[in-house]
């Protein structure tokens, strides 16, 4: 595919999805997701971390509605056919994925970037759950973010009020995980991608998978769950590099399975 709407990058296994419709704060359009989608599916293939960020002063400012056609959408397919596809790529992602929110998040912007395994936020950016602001409620996953990672009071009263929510304060509910210096945010998130992407990929992926259903487990699923995953992380190169390495006092070489 030949990408119109975002860039796409790879440097020392960091692949890097910029989006990149500028002038509309990187708002969402059919060709914007699909491109995303695609990106994301590829990325694991070429890379072993992927990261999403924003051309110009915006992450990603939601639902493009500027093109006037926004109210004759079929809100329920292009969520359906479009949005899920997009979010279940980032979230599914055998690779961890980070969200570095260089501005504004808003709406299905701000739900994209919860998405992700990893959310840093330069301490400039904000998010807001704009929807109610035009009569819908959070979609994109919004409602299933949002409780988990903030806890149900802010998330309700973050979606009723439409509050916009600077990068600190997601950071202080929990809804990030760090805002950084805004003049240092660009070299921070690539430090970040560039640490996971010298880790220990297989283990990285189990990982994703035991933190994911932790959240519908019980304490004996999820006990039994750990011990199969690690299991599997046990029989890896990367776990016996990592033993080699600590037993030598030198830092590991992974090699990502």
């Amino acid at each position: 595919m030949e990408y119109q709407t975002i860039r796409y990058e790879v440097t020392g296994g960091v692949a890097v999805v910029t989006l990149n419709r500028p002038d509309v704060m990187n708002a969402l359009d059919a060709q914007m997701r699909a491109e995303i989608l695609h990106a994301l599916r590829r990325a694991p293939g070429e890379a072993r971390v992927a990261v999403m960020t924003g051309q110009g002063r915006a992450f990603c400012s939601g639902q493009d509605l500027g093109d006037g056609r926004a109210t004759n959408l079929d809100l329920e397919r292009t969520l359906r056919d479009e949005y899920m596809p997009m979010l279940r790529a980032i979230v599914d992602c055998p690779v961890p994925t980070v969200a570095a929110v260089n501005g504004p998040a808003a709406g299905a912007g701000a739900n994209l970037a919860l998405a992700a395994d990893v959310c840093i936020a330069s301490d400039d950016a904000y998010f807001i759950q704009a929807f109610t602001r035009i009569g819908l409620i959070p979609d994109a996953g919004g409602t299933w973010f949002l409780p988990r990672q903030a806890g149900l009071a802010k998330a309700m009263g973050a979606a009723l009020f439409a509050d916009r929510i600077t990068a600190r304060e997601a950071a202080d509910w929990g809804m990030i995980y760090e805002a950084v210096p805004a003049e240092s945010f660009s070299a921070h998130w690539r430090a970040r991608a560039e640490h996971l992407a010298k880790g220990p990929t297989a283990a990285y992926g189990h990982l994703k998978t035991a933190m994911r259903a932790s959240l519908d487990n019980t304490l004996e699923e999820q006990l039994t769950l750990e011990a199969q995953l690690q299991g599997r992380c046990g029989q890896t190169r990367d776990f016996r590099e990592g033993v080699v390495a600590f037993l030598e006092k030198r830092p590991p070489v992974y090699e990502g399975r």
